[in-house]
């Protein structure tokens, strides 16, 4: 329990799945290892929930930090099919934050919840001893619709196509670029293609139109662990197997460079932004094109089959036990 990151799953499932509270008939999905949000049924419509922390890095530019800081957890509730109309936040600041700091971040906030048509219910905003700059709090998003516009994580079946929008490992390329650029020993022109993919992350109309253009039956944000993360757990939970044509997965500018000077596998560490999805049989191509008038790289990348796991040109692909990001950060952080 010392390293970084998410839990890990054996601990989830021995610790924190069996205990939950009362059992409330109306939640028709809990917190379960490898999806991104949970369900209520209230008054025959779904609420969809997500919870994750606030994370605000200064170096990218207060307001666009903020934005950054509540796409996440919107995002989550998104790859659900459903509109995130609600969001609430806790900020827990470090003593010496300063006013002028929180209201740029809070301007950012409010510009990208405004843009989203989500409104912030509830906040609570303090400064606090204790309290490592830049992990500052945690949010809730909410998002209510159609039960029968729910999309699952575990919903992939045999025949599905399997689509991977914008690649691995853009946060990553994007966010070590920006704030590791002189440690990286990379030529300054590699280094500004880099910090472009912090562009990326943003993941929420990704997915709504995801959703829209196609019969979308799994979609997952490829976060901690990366695509091979995120692929085995939908595999997994599914209980079925994925295929993948490793060189139809797009990768963007600056991703490969910045990994080898950080030596990690693009495919194992955080790649928010990165939309995994399956789709049903011949509707694959069309939900490439919806992204891609977007301004967003996709690709058809494989199969799903009977069977179990994650194959990458014939060979299995197997998740990170930990997310090696992490620990790339920490030695460049005291480098």
């Amino acid at each position: 329990m010392t390293d970084l990151g998410k839990i890990d799953a054996d601990f989830f499932e021995r610790v924190i799945a069996p205990n939950l509270g009362a059992d409330r008939e109306n939640v028709s999905l809990g917190p379960t290892a490898g999806i991104d949000f949970g369900v209520l049924e209230l008054g025959g419509r779904a609420v969809v929930t997500a919870t994750d922390p606030l994370s605000v890095l200064p170096a990218l530019g207060l307001e666009r930090a903020g934005r950054l800081a509540i796409d996440i957890v919107l995002s989550d509730v998104a790859v659900s099919g459903i509109e995130p109309d609600h969001l609430t936040l806790g900020l827990t600041l470090p003593p010496d934050y300063e006013r002028e700091t929180l209201a740029a971040v809070w301007r950012g906030i409010d510009a990208h919840a405004s843009e989203l048509g989500v409104e912030v219910t509830a906040t609570h905003v303090g400064r606090y001893p204790g309290v490592e700059r830049s992990w500052i709090g945690s949010a809730t998003a909410l998002g209510i619709g159609d039960p029968e516009d729910l999309v699952r994580p575990d919903g992939a079946r045999p025949g599905d196509e399997l689509v991977v929008s914008t690649g691995p490992a853009a946060e990553v390329a994007g966010l070590f670029a920006t704030l590791y650029p002189e440690r990286l020993g990379l030529d300054p022109g590699t280094v500004a293609t880099a910090q472009r993919r912090v562009n990326d992350i943003p993941a929420v109309e990704d997915a709504l139109a995801a959703h829209r253009a196609g019969a979308v039956t799994a979609m997952h944000d490829a976060t901690e662990g990366g695509i091979a993360g995120g692929l085995d757990e939908m595999a997994d939970g599914a209980g079925v197997r994925f295929e993948i044509d490793a060189g139809a997965v797009p990768v963007a500018e600056g991703v490969d460079a910045v990994c080898s000077a950080i030596d990690v596998d693009p495919w194992r560490v955080t790649s928010c932004g990165t939309l995994l999805m399956a789709v049903e049989s011949g509707e694959g191509e069309a939900v490439v094109a919806a992204l891609e008038e977007r301004g967003t790289p996709a690709a058809v990348v494989g199969r799903v089959r009977e069977g179990n796991g994650v194959y990458a040109d014939g060979q299995r692909v197997e998740p990170p036990a930990r997310d090696p990001s992490w620990k790339a950060a920490e030695r460049l952080s005291q480098s």
